[in-house]
C-alpha cells in the first residue's frame, strides 16, 4: 500500500500496532509502502543465541556501546549505500518519520564506538513489549552484531516479549531466528503490547550482556 501525504509519526504507530512496518523501493524513491508479509523472522528471546567468536568479542569489550546518542547518525548509516548493500528502503521521507518517533521517545538506536568513531549499530521501534528491529550497519567486523546482542539483553532485562526481525536472513539465523506465519506473529504482537517494559532498564558490559541472555534461555 502507498502512503498517503498525511501519513505522520500516530499513523506509523498504528501500522507496528496492527502488524505492518513501511519501506520504500529505493532510496531515491519518495513513495512509502506497508509490508504485512506472510512469514515473520523474529528472534526468540529466550533462545537467542551468541556465536563463539562473537562472545569472545563481548567479554573483550573492543568497543564502546551507547543507547541513544547518535541515532539520526545510525539511521543515516544504516540507509548509506554499501559494495555489499548496493541498495537501500531507507528513504528521506522514512528517516523523517524516524527522526520523529525518536525525538517522542519511541525509536531507539544501539550505538557501536571505537576510538571514538561510530562503526556500527541499530534502530528500531519500542512499542509495549515488543521492540521492532528496523535496520543495522557495521563498518568494521563483528560492531552490528555486538549491537544486536546488546539489544537483546536489554530487551530481555527490561521485560520485552517479542523481538520483531521482520524477515528471515542467514546473518539473523546464527543468533535464532525464525519465522512465523501471520496469524501466529499478530497473536503474539497482541500480548506483547499489553506489556510495561524499560528500555533503560539494563546496563552492563559484555560480560552482563552474555548473563543476561544465558539467565533467559
Amino acid at each position: 500500500m502507498a502512503r498517503d501525504d498525511g501519513f505522520d509519526v500516530q499513523d506509523l504507530i498504528a501500522c507496528y500496532r496492527r502488524g505492518v512496518f513501511p519501506m520504500a523501493d529505493a532510496r531515491d524513491d519518495q513513495r512509502i509502502f506497508l509490508i504485512d508479509p506472510e512469514l515473520r523472522g523474529i528472534l526468540p528471546l529466550e533462545r537467542f543465541h551468541v556465536p563463539r567468536r562473537l562472545a569472545r568479542t563481548l567479554r573483550a569489550n573492543t568497543f564502546t556501546v551507547k543507547v541513544d546518542t547518535a541515532f539520526d547518525t545510525v539511521v543515516d548509516a544504516c540507509a548509506r549505500e554499501r559494495p555489499e548493500r548496493p541498495e537501500t528502503w531507507i528513504n528521506a521521507p522514512i528517516q523523517q518519520l524516524y527522526g520523529e518517533l525518536y525525538r517522542e521517545g519511541v525509536a531507539h538506536s544501539v550505538e557501536i564506538w571505537l576510538d571514538g568513531e561510530l562503526v556500527g549499530g541499530l534502530y528500531g521501534v519500542a512499542l509495549g513489549g515488543v521492540f521492532f528491529g528496523e535496520s543495522m550497519f557495521s563498518t568494521v567486523r563483528d560492531a552490528s552484531k555486538v549491537a544486536l546482542a546488546h539489544l537483546a539483553a536489554r530487551l530481555i532485562v527490561g521485560g520485552f516479549r517479542l523481538l520483531d526481525a521482520q524477515f528471515m536472513t542467514e546473518h539473523l539465523a546464527q543468533f535464532g531466528a525464525r519465522e512465523i506465519g501471520r496469524d501466529e506473529y499478530r497473536r503474539r504482537l497482541a500480548l506483547a503490547l499489553k506489556v510495561e517494559c524499560d528500555f533503560y532498564r539494563f546496563s552492563g558490559d559484555g560480560a552482563a550482556v552474555l548473563q543476561a541472555i544465558s539467565q533467559a534461555s
